[in-house]
């Protein structure tokens, strides 16, 4: 798939970039602030130095476990200058793997790194769940105030989820009454935010059963994920969190467990997500930028996202925005995206509420392919979770949705905001939705303009 460059249109996104989030965009320059996108997210490069985790004391066969090597390695790899980090064809178990700045975790094809399932070979860190601050075990892969960092190869990274699924308290994941669940140290965490506690007193770990994210960057800079496959996360699988300059480019991420999100940008400036699989036990793709009460003490949103010749199966949706946005969500791009499941509730998704609050705007998707899709085509759901019960308002405006192809949903649309807060205007564009079930939800929106659009072979004025 090729994707060109107009010298002048990406310099009149630069020029749209450089005004910040808050400009409102043309519709000639809505395509060219995507390509600045890709132009400015640099991919990181390393140095020609090779530190292979053999050396270093690992053993192949995912019997002995490999920590230390892996730390070994990677800390002579970022005292010499930086380099990559080889993990060659087997299997290696070990527990958190901590990224250093200027190192490239790489994975030969048919090496597994597997992690141990055991919480103690977790350390505590500052880290973030569900849009939360707090104290708790290490993501399997994680870094922090790192840059140049990179995770690639044709290998697998197997997180071993199942053997914390339950943990979520869900019955489907193994959970039964007298098992432990993190629902009592959630709702405590979620307490804590809101009274203002300071995250280093949010301290969980042992006893709270909180999962852990299988790999996770925090005020990173030009970090690159490639190639890889991810396999069973203990719950979100890839998270950049207050970062700048993401590349995730043709990774297979595989998961059907409880909050098996497959990428979920937080507070990030800067991402491309391209030529990547999904097939997923919650979002595909859901792009954040914190929740309620530590969303808006961080004030920091996700803006400048470009996902491209992506391919969704099984999620509860595809690209999706939502729920913890209440930093805000601006300039995301979609294009030339593949979506089929009976597993897959939405196609395109944004979820909030009167408790997350947040302003989501300028939101561009085109040339989406879809073949099955259960609930419907697309979603803006206000009501999601707490709903109008709550005193910040909401907002989600400018989107505009061309090319979308659907051939089999329950709905078109299913469009829900709030007394006190409208959805405000959507653009669907030379769209058509064949086998629609049902009529399509629209309740409180602003301006939903339909252009060329066919509902089972008819044209469509009004949904």
């Amino acid at each position: 798939m090729t994707y060109l460059l107009d010298r002048r249109a990406v310099l009149a996104a630069g020029t749209a970039l450089a005004a910040g989030a808050s400009a409102r965009p043309t519709p000639d320059d809505d395509w060219a602030r995507a390509r600045a996108i890709a132009t400015r997210v640099r991919v990181p490069r390393f140095a020609r130095r090779l530190f292979d985790i053999r050396a270093y004391g690992a053993t192949r066969g995912g019997a002995v476990s490999c920590t230390q090597a892996f730390a070994d390695a990677i800390a002579a790899c970022a005292a010499a200058g930086g380099g990559r980090v080889l993990v060659p064809a087997g299997r290696w178990l070990t527990g958190a793997i901590r990224l250093l700045s200027r190192v490239e975790l790489h994975l030969e094809a048919d090496a597994t790194i597997l992690f141990s399932t055991d919480p103690a070979h977790y350390p505590i860190v500052a880290t973030r769940f569900e849009g939360v601050e707090l104290m708790n075990y290490a993501p399997l892969i994680h870094a922090s105030d790192a840059q140049d960092v990179a995770v690639t190869g044709r290998g697998t990274i197997d997180g071993r989820g199942a053997a914390w699924w339950s943990w979520s308290g869900g019955k489907r994941y193994g959970w039964r009454d007298g098992l432990p669940s993190q629902r009592a140290a959630r709702d405590r965490l979620f307490a804590m935010a809101e009274a203002g506690v300071p995250v280093a007193r949010r301290r969980f770990g042992a006893g709270g059963y909180i999962r852990p994210n299988l790999m996770q960057f925090q005020r990173c800079r030009n970090v690159l994920i490639e190639g890889v496959s991810l396999r069973d996360s203990p719950c979100w699988n890839v998270h950049p969190v207050l970062s700048r300059d993401i590349t995730m480019r043709s990774v297979t991420v595989t998961g059907l467990g409880p909050n098996n999100d497959g990428c979920d940008p937080e507070s990030v400036d800067g991402m491309v997500i391209e030529r990547c699989t999904f097939d997923t036990g919650d979002d595909c793709i859901a792009i954040k930028s914190g929740r309620n009460a530590d969303g808006r003490r961080l004030a920091v949103p996700s803006r400048d996202i470009l996902i491209r010749g992506c391919t969704m199966k099984a999620g509860h949706g595809g690209v999706v925005i939502g729920s913890e946005v209440s930093g805000g969500v601006a300039h995301v791009y979609a294009e030339e995206c593949t979506m089929s499941s009976p597993d897959l509730w939405y196609a395109l998704r944004f979820k909030t509420n009167a408790v997350r609050g947040g302003r989501i705007a300028h939101i561009r998707a085109r040339d989406i392919t879809v073949g099955q899709v259960g609930r419907a085509a697309l979603t803006c759901d206000f009501n999601y979770e707490e709903g109008a019960n709550g005193r910040f308002v909401p907002e989600l405006d400018d989107v505009v949705v061309e090319r979308l192809s659907v051939a089999d949903t329950g709905r078109v649309l299913d469009c829900q905001g709030l007394p006190q807060a409208p959805v405000g205007r959507l653009t669907l564009r030379d769209c058509r939705f064949d086998k629609v079930r049902a009529p399509s939800i629209v309740e409180r929106i602003t301006q939903l303009r339909l252009e060329r659009v066919r509902v089972n072979g008819r044209p469509a004025t009004r949904l």
